[in-house]
């Protein structure tokens, strides 16, 4: 694992901020008959427009600087040929890079119309966000995370929690050491300690938590066809509380805005 100093963490915080104000942006431009495509590209620009780079494009061979999974989608979709229609949930994943660091946040977007039981599935996977982070302090260990949203997503509310899909280090590459499952047991998988920078991503279905690859080779769907959610923030571990570089509150203020969003 790689730990940062105080300088460095400063730097990823600002990459994470660039993520943060690209979701924000990408909030006001969200309604039904908006293309992922058109979304993506005004995506690009806003980051290059902030001298920052798109993280995730021709990383791993990505064609995009977004990535935008809808309804039944988990991660990884592709802009490409995307409308958006009322109901829909978008979960729209994005990465900065800027200053040889990266940053990493994502979000899922929840469109008027969308039914009780998906917007619900969201709630609590927000929530889950949270407690993960609450346990992300030094000391504790990385299965802490895992339980804390394993325990309020699937044993609470019976979600399913995808498992070939993880949270990861962040640092000079966008997916570092330790993974960070959504799943495990307390007091097990390496210890937390400051300098280490994590992202954490719930990535939590409303059926069964398998899942298949799509043809494009890129998008991971339920393979039940229920909806999925997924949020995150990239994290700072330090003494008594997590240090949370990315922000979701600037996304918030424009969803307050928006006639075609709904806030959780």
């Amino acid at each position: 694992m790689i730990y940062k100093t105080e300088e460095e963490i400063e730097l990823i915080r600002q990459s994470c901020l660039l993520v943060s104000k690209t979701l924000a942006f990408a909030a006001t431009m969200l309604k039904p008959g908006m293309t992922g495509e058109k979304l993506d590209s005004e995506a690009e620009k806003f980051i290059r427009d902030h001298k920052g780079i798109p993280g995730f494009k021709g990383l791993y061979g990505c064609p995009s600087t977004l990535l935008i999974s809808v309804n039944d989608e988990v991660v990884h979709g592709l802009p490409k040929g995307r409308v958006f229609k009322e109901g829909d949930i978008a979960s729209i994943d994005c990465g900065v890079l800027m200053n040889e660091f990266y940053g990493d946040a994502a979000y899922t977007f929840i469109f008027d119309g969308a039914s009780d039981e998906v917007v619900k599935l969201c709630k609590v996977t927000s929530e889950s966000l949270y407690l993960g982070i609450e346990q992300a302090i030094a000391g504790k260990r990385v299965g802490d995370i895992s339980s804390a949203i394993q325990m309020h997503t699937e044993t609470k509310h019976r979600y399913g929690v995808v498992r070939e899909l993880v949270g990861h280090g962040l640092g000079k590459k966008l997916h570092e050491k330790p993974d960070v499952p959504n799943f495990g047991r307390r007091g097990q998988g390496p210890i937390l300690k400051e300098g280490l920078v994590i992202a954490i991503e719930p990535m939590i279905t409303l059926g069964s938590r398998k899942v298949t690859q799509s043809a494009d080779g890129w998008t991971i769907k339920t393979r039940d066809n229920k909806a999925s959610a997924h949020y995150e923030h990239s994290v700072a571990i330090r003494k008594g509380k997590a240090d949370i570089l990315s922000d979701h509150s600037y996304l918030k203020e424009e969803i307050k805005k928006s006639t075609y969003l709904i806030d959780i």
